[in-house]
């Protein structure tokens, strides 16, 4: 066992991956790839500009992804604990989808700033933190024992009751929406600059 030089964290000594590890890690590496494109060459002013009707920014995006990832591999490794979405006490999800509740709790209030990029950050800092997200979440990967070991999603409208998520089904989900989210990004380029990172 050893200390990881970006976290801390005690980790199994790293192990040539299988077949099936490396190809999903590659597929997740490709997706991160095409996103992190779509901001290349960008100063931080407009890295946090909102360039369509809608609230995201290009390293807003980033950071969500980023974030995201970092969310799901602590799923991986603690369960469902490590992502609760508890309301405060009075407060329902149907006053969350109304907006009409009377308090926010602190979870939605960081997800909402994810996606924008906040007065002190800057762009290099974002890709350097999802970097280092990147590299642990290799580090989880090839210390699983079994990709199939699953845990029950946390409880949230947007999760089925009873439903679990295994590491591959991690994987497979973080594939996919780092890849939507770098279609999200070129969109975003486009209309800030005209240029594409495909």
């Amino acid at each position: 066992m050893t200390a990881s030089p970006a976290t801390g964290a005690t980790v199994s000594p790293r192990t040539p991956l299988d077949e099936e590890r490396t190809a999903l890690l590659a597929a997740l590496a490709t997706a991160r790839s095409a996103l992190t494109a779509t901001v290349a060459g960008l100063s931080d002013e407009q890295a946090g500009t909102r360039p369509t009707v809608s609230a995201l920014c290009p390293g807003g995006l980033v950071k969500h992804v980023a974030a995201v990832e970092e969310s799901w591999l602590r799923f991986v490794t603690e369960g469902p604990s490590a992502m609760r979405y508890d309301l405060p006490e009075g407060v329902t999800w149907a006053d969350m989808a109304a907006g009409t509740a009377r308090e926010v709790p602190r979870w939605a209030i960081e997800h909402g700033e994810g996606f924008r990029m906040l007065p002190g950050e800057t762009l290099a800092g974002v890709l350097a933190a999802y970097e280092r997200v990147a590299a642990r979440t290799g580090e989880i990967i090839a210390s699983v024992p079994d990709l199939s070991a699953a845990h029950p999603l946390p409880a949230a409208p947007w999760n089925p009751p009873g439903a679990e998520r295994s590491v591959r089904g991690v994987l497979l989900h973080l594939i996919s929406e780092t890849a939507q989210h770098a279609g999200h990004g070129d969109l975003l380029r486009e209309s800030l600059d005209g240029r594409t990172a495909s």
